[in-house]
This record gives C-alpha cells, sequence and structure tokens, in this order.
C-alpha cells in the first residue's frame, strides 16, 4: 500500500508533458551529417530514431542518409516499413533484417503509410506515383488509374483511419482522393504546384490538413472533399510539411524553409510566426509535436529544437547537426505485448 502511495504521489508531481509522452512512442526520421563530406571519415548515423523514457534519441535499424518515413504494422511494431531512395524497404523482427520489396522502376520513396483497418496494405509514394502492396510489401505494384500523366509526382501519402482503402496523396497538381485502395483515384483539390504535406486530424478523422508549394496551407472538415485555404499563412513561398497538436485540437504549426515556424492556437483563425530564439533568418526544415505537445523545429545546419510552449520560447536539442525528414507518435507498446 506504501508503495502504491508512493507512486501515486510521484505520477501526480510529474509535468503533465511527462506523463503523456510515456503514453506513447515518439519516432523522427533524421540525418546527422554535419561536417561530412564524401570521403571524410568522420561517421554518421542516419535514419530511424525512438525517444525513450529518458529523453534521449535512440537509433533503431539501418544507417542510411536518404529515408524519408517509417510506418509501422499496428497489429506487430516490429514490422515496419521506411520510404527512401532505393524505394521500400520492410523489417519483420524489430529492424534486425531489413529487406527492399520494390522493383528498379520504384524508386525514390517519398512516404509511406499502412492502412490501420487493413493493415496488410501498404502505399508508397514515389516521385512518378503510386506503389501498393496487398501483401505486407511481399509484392508492389503501381495503382495509378485517375492519376495525371503528367503531374503525380506524390511528395506524401496517408491513410483515412476511419475506413480501409481511403487514402489521400499529395501530388505536383494537387490533392488526390482513391476510397477503393488505390484502383481509382480522384483529384479534390487542384493546385499549380505539388502539394508538400497532407495529415489528418488525431482529434476529429474529419478534419485535415495540407501545405503546399505556393497555395499556402488548407484545412478541410470533410475528410478531404473540400478544401479552404487559411487567411494569415504566406502564400509566396514554400510551406514544406504542416501538423497538429495531439493534445489541443486548436493548435497546428508550419514550417517553412523562408517563414520559419507559424502556428495558430485558435483552429486557424490567426497565424503567429514563432522563430525568437531560434538562430537568426532561420531555414526550418519541418515541425512536428510530440505526444506531450511538445514542439519540435528542425533547423538546417544548426540542429532540432523543441518548445514546451509551442513557439514562443525554444531550446535546443542533443541532435547538433541533424536533419529531421520526419515525425510520428504512436501508442506505447508494453513490455508483455
Amino acid at each position: 500500500m506504501k508503495r502504491a502511495s508512493f507512486l501515486c504521489a510521484a505520477l501526480l508531481a510529474m509535468p503533465a508533458g511527462m506523463m503523456a509522452e510515456s503514453a506513447s512512442d515518439f519516432y523522427i526520421i533524421a540525418n546527422i551529417n554535419r561536417n561530412y563530406v564524401i570521403g571524410s571519415k568522420i561517421e554518421t548515423v542516419n535514419g530511424v530514431y525512438q525517444r525513450n523514457d529518458a529523453g534521449e534519441w535512440r537509433h533503431l535499424g539501418y544507417n542510411d542518409t536518404s529515408l524519408t518515413a517509417v510506418a509501422f504494422d499496428p497489429r506487430d511494431r516490429a514490422v515496419a516499413y521506411t520510404s527512401g531512395n532505393n524505394g521500400l524497404w520492410r523489417t519483420l523482427d524489430g529492424g534486425k533484417h531489413w529487406r527492399m520489396c520494390n522493383s528498379w522502376d520504384m524508386t525514390e520513396g517519398r512516404d509511406v503509410a499502412v492502412d490501420p483497418n487493413a493493415p496488410d496494405h501498404v502505399y508508397l509514394a514515389i516521385t512518378d506515383g503510386v506503389a501498393v502492396s496487398t501483401d505486407r510489401a511481399e509484392t508492389l505494384v503501381r495503382k495509378e488509374h485517375g492519376l495525371p500523366e503528367r503531374g503525380k509526382f506524390t511528395n506524401a501519402i496517408k491513410v483515412d483511419r476511419t475506413k480501409a482503402g481511403r487514402v489521400l496523396a499529395a501530388c505536383e497538381v494537387g490533392i488526390f482522393l482513391t476510397e477503393d485502395g488505390a484502383d481509382n483515384w480522384r483529384r479534390v483539390l487542384a493546385t499549380e504546384e505539388t502539394v508538400n504535406d497532407i495529415q489528418q486530424s488525431p482529434h476529429d478523422p474529419r478534419v485535415w490538413l495540407a501545405a503546399t508549394q505556393s497555395a499556402g496551407a488548407l484545412i478541410s472538415r470533410d475528410g478531404g472533399l473540400t478544401w479552404t485555404r487559411f487567411d494569415g499563412v504566406p502564400t509566396d513561398r514554400a510551406l514544406y510539411n504542416i501538423t497538429f497538436d495531439a493534445t489541443n485540437p486548436r493548435r497546428f504549426a508550419v514550417g517553412s524553409w523562408a517563414y520559419g515556424v507559424q502556428t495558430t492556437e485558435d483552429g486557424g483563425k490567426t497565424w503567429t510566426a514563432r522563430n525568437a530564439g531560434l538562430p537568426e533568418n532561420p531555414r526550418v526544415w519541418r515541425v512536428g509535436v510530440g505526444p506531450s505537445g511538445r514542439l519540435y523545429a528542425s533547423v538546417f545546419q544548426e540542429t532540432l529544437f523543441y518548445s514546451d510552449d509551442f513557439g514562443r520560447t525554444w531550446h535546443p536539442d542533443a541532435l547538433v547537426g541533424s536533419l529531421v525528414n520526419y515525425f510520428i507518435s504512436l501508442p506505447k507498446v508494453s513490455a508483455a505485448e
């Protein structure tokens, strides 16, 4: 009883962020290559990193500078997929062994997603379209009916968690939707230049966000069928990515090389630049939000910065010289599982 009381008191004394963080696993894709040039003897470690409960970043899997994303099988965390220049890689044993799953004509992977309602189905975004597997990447085929002959460069691909086979793809000429597992695609948003990122809300699955090369940031409140541009977000330069705060449905953040970090805390009605405390003229590569609501900004040729007040103050993280391509939070898997 005394031990239980002690544990309860200790948990109550923890900051709220730490309690939330411990309930989820947080992963990034990072390249740590400062001062590296071809032929250099400097050793670099790149790829998938996981933040442990002590706040340290632990490298997982293989060393690859070209990785762009990682996705996990919701039934078994030991099954994971990475996208990169070589295409699609898969591990079945928690990263001990990896296999390249694509053929020679499906390289330059930009993003990878697993359907949570049909976990054998894996979607790969590539620079000239979309490839799909229905057997955990044993086989991979192109599924592009409805995508344009020109302009099907696909930078991001996300599965709607509410319905198997419902997928949105961010392409060079807009956002495309399939509702039958990529057998057929149709355009739901037209753009003149690339859509760089799309994300589904962790709070309301009907809400989606998009960041674009020249059309600003947009929101959909009907599952991606129609889109509205945010006022207050710059549109004349590229926005690299956009993210939700899993702890607050009214908080979004945008990362941009030109504009740094842009945030909203009222669901997109007003936006504020949150760059004070970052390097001067920060070239922000990506932003992400951890499970506790901690905001991250990856700054080119600097480090990964974090903020516990949604960008009002910033602190450097441990990954000096890193460039982070991807952030993902997943429910923590217990040791018993």
